[in-house]
């Protein structure tokens, strides 16, 4: 895949028709999820760590994640792919996640992503490695505007602080003309176990005297502070 990206012209039309109007109102069985929404993760996500490669629209990607749940089924913004069908996203939490399953809205045409590999706790995937490298988990997504709930192996995800998510193709791999990737939404359910900060840190936000600072600076260099007297 050569991913270049030209500022001028995609090579592809935004077609705003079916796939923008054509979003499942009446037909969407997402309220079957609902009920475990105490489990769904949104304020745990870094949203300004999310980088996308091959985004037809700088930020997309971290646009489409940043949908609440009452907003799943809006039509935009949403992630197209620019140079041809394939997405690499990187999302990082601000702890460790127990990752249950990804939600993830696209449409019911080609343009719907079609294989999605998952890859935990890597900031140094490109397209060439993502293609090299064994996923953790791969899954096979559907042709539909509903909200689709894809469960991961929960084992292999009990301890994530970043996902990359690569969706290789999408279902129009079989037509002539090649189909840019479209998703409206994307979504993740599981644990959160925020990150600690360093003991010192701690030190530093409790000490109220000025003078409590400086003995805590001295922690650890306890020769140098003897030599000295104190």
């Amino acid at each position: 895949m050569s991913h270049h990206h030209d500022d001028h012209g995609h090579g592809h039309h935004h077609d705003h028709g079916a796939d923008d109007h054509d979003h499942g109102h009446g037909h969407d069985h997402s309220d079957e999820i609902e009920p475990a929404l105490q489990t769904l993760l949104w304020k745990q996500i870094d949203f300004e760590g999310i980088r996308t490669l091959n985004e037809s629209e700088t930020d997309s990607g971290a646009k489409i994640v940043e949908k609440t749940w009452p907003m799943r089924l809006d039509p935009e913004p949403y992630l197209e792919s620019d140079a041809d069908e394939q997405i690499l996203m990187f999302i990082p939490f601000t702890g460790v996640v127990r990752l249950h399953s990804i939600l993830l809205r696209s449409s019911p045409h080609s343009s719907a992503p079609q294989t999605l590999k998952l890859f935990p706790n890597r900031d140094d995937l490109d397209f060439s490695s993502a293609s090299d490298l064994q996923p953790t988990q791969t899954l096979q997504l559907s042709r539909t505007a509903d909200v689709q709930e894809l469960p991961v192996k929960r084992a292999l995800f009990g301890n994530t602080y970043n996902l990359n998510l690569f969706f290789e193709d999408n279902h129009g791999g079989h037509d002539d003309e090649e189909v840019m990737t479209r998703v409206f939404w994307i979504g993740f359910k599981g644990e959160f176990m925020p990150l600690s900060r360093e003991p010192v840190e701690v030190l530093y936000e409790k000490a109220a005297n000025p003078r409590d600072h400086v003995l805590v600076q001295g922690v650890g260099d306890a020769a140098s502070s003897s030599s000295h007297g104190i």
